[in-house]
């Protein structure tokens, strides 16, 4: 039984802190905003032996798939390391709420036939995952006339981010949407916006906090549990599903839109066996987007626990 949920970890970043750290970016540069996140990396580190642990175990079972990714089986300075990209991640993630990253920065590929699918009304469901930057997608929104994505979260927080993009970036196409359950007021809400050309962004990677159903998938040789929510709601909503990764490429980021069916069909007779396909081409999909960016994985908690809350049918 899992120990730690992901939400009872904590995540590394808290509104506050968000936009006291873009004020510092803004009034001292990228070097002054290093300099004082670095020290406050290092200490979380050396005081977060669960999230130490779990960076050490996804780096290492990556390696174990993919031999040849690392010189030597990760320690402790691969670890760092994959902290150390995260920080510097989140101040990209700020400076692409506020608009702020030069186009050269970021290569954008696979967006056409979904900016079209908009233009025609055909909104969908993106399932990604806690990979680098996805606050580009704000970027994507900005210089894609006409595509309007809502971020799905299961948090508190939704509100209290809005408000900091509405400072950042009052022209914002991108909004987190905060959703408690999947109820019938939900699927209506929701299916009004896909039928109005928008995209609902929900990560794959994370079993919600509240009880839901869950898939099972191999994710770098070993059993996982992912949730089973985008594709249950891309069958009820009969729309399309998308995948999105951004990750470092370079001294930028390479954004990436896949298609990934046109619509979720589960069998009558066995619906989470339709579920755990899904989820296990979820699984194969992040696995290889990973070996070509392994420090790009922010999941910092024992991903490979089971959940003491998921829902299955068998």
């Amino acid at each position: 039984m899992r120990s730690h949920h992901w939400a009872e970890v904590g995540e590394s970043t808290f509104v506050g802190g968000t936009w006291l750290l873009y004020g510092v970016h803004r009034a001292l540069g990228r070097w002054p905003f290093l300099a004082c996140l670095y020290p406050v990396v290092l200490a979380y580190w050396l005081g977060s032996p669960l999230a130490r642990r779990s960076s050490l175990e996804y780096l290492r079972r990556l390696h174990a798939a993919e031999p040849g990714l690392f010189a030597r089986r990760p320690g402790w300075r691969a670890s760092l390391r994959h902290f150390t990209f995260f920080a510097e991640t989140l101040l990209d993630k700020m400076l692409a709420i506020g608009g702020r990253i030069p186009r050269e920065r970021v290569r954008f590929t696979g967006y056409q036939p979904m900016l079209a699918a908009s233009r025609e009304g055909q909104g969908g469901i993106i399932v990604t995952a806690h990979m680098g930057c996805l606050e580009l997608m704000q970027v994507a929104a900005t210089w894609r006339e006409g595509l309007r994505v809502s971020i799905l979260v299961h948090t508190a927080n939704a509100q209290r981010f809005n408000q900091i993009l509405d400072r950042i970036n009052p022209e914002a196409n991108v909004r987190l949407l905060q959703v408690g359950d999947f109820s019938p007021a939900t699927a209506m809400m929701l299916a009004d916006r896909v039928a109005a050309g928008e995209f609902i962004a929900i990560a794959g990677d994370r079993v919600p906090v509240a009880g839901d159903r869950i898939a099972r998938a191999n994710f770098l040789g070993h059993e996982a549990e992912l949730p089973a929510g985008p594709y249950l709601m891309a069958a009820v909503l009969r729309c399309p599903v998308w995948l999105l990764s951004c990750q470092h490429e370079g001294e930028g980021y390479h954004a990436r839109i896949e298609f990934m069916t046109a619509r979720v069909a589960l069998p009558r007779q066995d619906r989470q066996a339709g579920l755990d396909e899904h989820a296990a081409r979820f699984a194969d999909w992040m696995a290889a987007r990973l070996r070509e960016s392994p420090y790009d994985w922010f999941n910092f908690y024992p991903f490979w626990e089971p959940s003491p809350h998921g829902k299955r049918d068998d």
